[in-house]
């Protein structure tokens, strides 16, 4: 995947934006726009996507520390993007603002179940330990895929914005 100089900075900018945005809601509990830019970037940029995926969360790290809570960001959002890659690229726009709402509200609603494995790496943790860590966030992990249901209405206007961007690239 080879960038010009315009997308490049783009691609930098835009993983900032995820992460600014990331800073300015964290008063809100699990309430966040990092799916929502995900998938857009994902439906708009396809494989590029993963450049403005991977700026944000080197730049958490580098803003928060590379702790354990980091090593499952590396996948994260990845799972999100591959999930989204594989949805047809041509649905109607009704058909695809109810399909890429479901994606996010899912993505908010397993974020847990899909972080545990690694903090069963990192922490010991059986399968019976993992599976206790998953119930005991469970209420997290429904604020955070209601929130992501409802912002999930912002995809298309983030995709049809984006894609009158890319235009002058």
């Amino acid at each position: 995947m080879k960038l010009n100089l315009k997308e490049a900075i783009l691609f930098a900018l835009l993983g900032d934006l995820m992460f600014a945005s990331k800073i300015v809601m964290e008063l809100l509990p699990n309430m966040h726009l990092l799916a929502v830019f995900t998938i857009a970037f994902t439906v708009v940029f396809r494989q590029k996507a993963l450049y403005p995926i991977t700026v944000y969360v080197a730049v958490s790290g580098l803003f928060y520390g590379f702790s354990t809570w980091w090593i499952p960001h590396i996948y994260l959002w990845v799972v999100l993007w591959g999930v989204v890659m594989l949805l047809p690229q041509n649905m109607p726009k009704g058909v695809a603002q109810a399909v890429y709402i479901a994606v996010c509200g899912a993505h908010g609603f397993l974020y847990g179940t899909l972080y545990a494995p690694a903090q069963a790496l990192l922490f010991g943790l059986d399968w019976k330990g993992m599976l206790a860590w998953i119930v005991g966030g469970f209420p997290f992990d429904a604020i955070h895929g209601v929130s992501n249901l409802l912002l999930g209405v912002l995809i298309i206007p983030l995709v049809l914005a984006l894609r009158a961007a890319k235009k002058h690239l």
